[in-house]
């Protein structure tokens, strides 16, 4: 018998070590046949800002000095040796084409400041990876007009060119995550700040806060040097992510031996997109793995004798479907973990009228109907869903925490468009009018849009993957999103004073 057990475990280890070679030795054989790779997925930027540099670089204004040498650089290195001509016009990095984000007043891939005249409060935004500060600048905008102070901070790596995700670490965004908060700190003196983040912004806001909080510890004996936001916001968090994203620290290493660079790589797409990259590396997928995991450890820690007490009014906004992030893992590793009644969970559900498609995958809206009748949940949950299976009209249905059953709340003045299934992880910072994004052209032409693309043809002729073009780039229920997320900051800004 024990020789039995012996044989099956070690058949069971050769079969496992067989499947990891076939999915190795598949993705080896995909990487080689992308596209070769160009100017922009292999120069290095120098001027970078990184975690060791932070000494050094330690307010903002200089952060904004190093940043306009990374510019310079990028011009010097990629847009200069950048062919232009017709068949370059969608070419992000030729210069004078319709992506060619330095025709845009302002380049919102550059850190940006909002300053009025007597801030209430400051707001830092953080984007996600291969993103920039475009994707929170509208609402950045809509604070500004509130009374806010508001810092839409450049990560490292990040709005310049692709390349940068080679080598770009959590440490890295963190480090520049901490100055941008002291320096909002600095000129705010005394007023609430408070933190949103996208995507791996919402990592890099959730690790600041708790560093913040575990510098609150010790402010008996240590001086505190870190201030607890007041709120946050946390748009489409990486909480988690697949559990196959550790191997991509096997493919970055691969990717760095000569003649293998294609498979440091996940996607090699051409560069269209002005405030987006559009390749991924194995790399940036491994540092947003390990900062989840980072975060869900702490979590964990720290609620081990009993919820988090004192964290920050959290508000999280997510679709019940996405493909980047897990939305189970906002509640398994956060929102379980804290203590109840200032924490809220406003959830995107499916289009329910097009849930009854035979072509729809079965269990797209598990997620919702598993939290609407989880009695344990400790923060209030807000579902904009379907007023019924009949209608595309939409409505909320508001469950506070440890209740079993949702209530029907008020109807909104919006419905699920035609042609859309669910939103998706890219689409909700952006509102329906996004210039770029959106759902409409904008009138200004000679510049690239990419919002509601319908291109057809032969399968193979488009160099864009065709999920590319399924992705919904912008929210239609953006209106209602935007009078939460400024009511919850406003919140959150009077407890913050008081």
């Amino acid at each position: 018998m024990k020789r039995f057990g012996t044989s099956l475990i070690g058949g069971l280890g050769f079969a496992l070590l067989g499947a990891v070679l076939t999915v190795i030795g598949g993705y080896v054989l995909w990487a080689r046949a992308q596209p070769p790779l160009q100017l922009w997925h292999q120069v290095s930027l120098e001027e970078e800002f990184t975690a060791a540099k932070a000494a050094r670089i330690a307010t903002l204004d200089d952060y904004l000095a190093l940043e306009t040498r990374v510019y310079d650089e990028l011009n010097a290195k990629i847009y200069a040796k950048t062919p232009t001509g017709p068949m370059q016009r969608l070419n992000r990095f030729s210069p004078g084409s319709a992506a060619d984000p330095r025709e845009r007043r302002p380049n919102w891939n550059r850190t940006f400041e909002l300053v009025p005249e007597d801030p209430v409060g400051g707001v830092l935004l953080l984007h996600g990876m291969s993103d920039g500060p475009y994707s929170l600048r509208v609402l950045g905008e809509a604070l500004h007009a509130k009374g806010y102070r508001v810092l839409g901070l450049r990560m490292p790596g990040h709005g310049t060119a692709p390349a940068g995700l080679l080598t770009v670490t959590w440490e890295d965004m963190a480090a520049a995550t901490r100055l941008g908060t002291r320096h909002l700190e600095h000129v705010l003196d005394g007023k609430p700040l408070h933190v949103m983040g996208y995507s791996t912004g919402a990592a890099l806001a959730l690790d600041y806060t708790l560093d913040a909080m575990e510098d609150m510890t010790r402010a008996a004996t240590e001086e505190v040097t870190l201030a607890v936001p007041a709120s946050l916001v946390l748009v489409s968090p990486a909480i988690g992510i697949t559990p196959l994203a550790k191997l991509t620290r096997l493919f970055d290493l691969m990717g760095r031996l000569p003649g293998l660079g294609q498979l440091a790589w996940t996607s090699l797409v051409p560069e269209f997109d002005p405030f987006n990259y559009n390749a991924f590396t194995a790399n940036a997928s491994l540092q947003v793995h390990r900062m989840t995991r980072a975060n869900a450890a702490r979590i964990r820690r720290l609620s081990a004798a009993a919820p988090i007490e004192g964290f920050p009014a959290t508000l999280v906004l997510l679709t019940v479907v996405d493909a980047t992030v897990s939305p189970q893992a906002a509640v398994d590793h956060l929102l379980r973990h804290l203590a109840p009644d200032t924490h809220e969970l406003l959830l995107y559900d499916i289009n329910r009228q097009a849930l009854k498609a035979p072509l729809l995958v079965a269990n797209t809206a598990a997620l919702s109907e598993q939290l609407l009748a989880d009695e344990t949940l400790p923060f209030t949950l807000t579902l904009v869903a379907n007023r019924s299976d009949a209608s595309r009209r939409v409505m909320l249905y508001q469950k506070p925490p440890f209740t079993a059953s949702a209530a029907p709340g008020k109807s909104l003045d919006a419905a699920w468009p035609e042609d859309t299934l669910s939103l998706s992880h890219v689409d909700l910072p952006f509102p329906p009018d996004d210039p770029l994004y959106g759902r409409d052209p904008p009138q200004r032409p000679g510049q690239v849009f990419l919002g509601q693309l319908a291109i057809r043809g032969e399968r193979g002729v488009l160099k864009v993957p065709a999920q590319w073009l399924l992705r919904l780039r912008h929210n239609p229920f953006y209106s209602y999103q935007r009078e939460r997320v400024l009511n919850w900051v406003d919140r959150g800004n009077v407890r913050g004073e008081g």
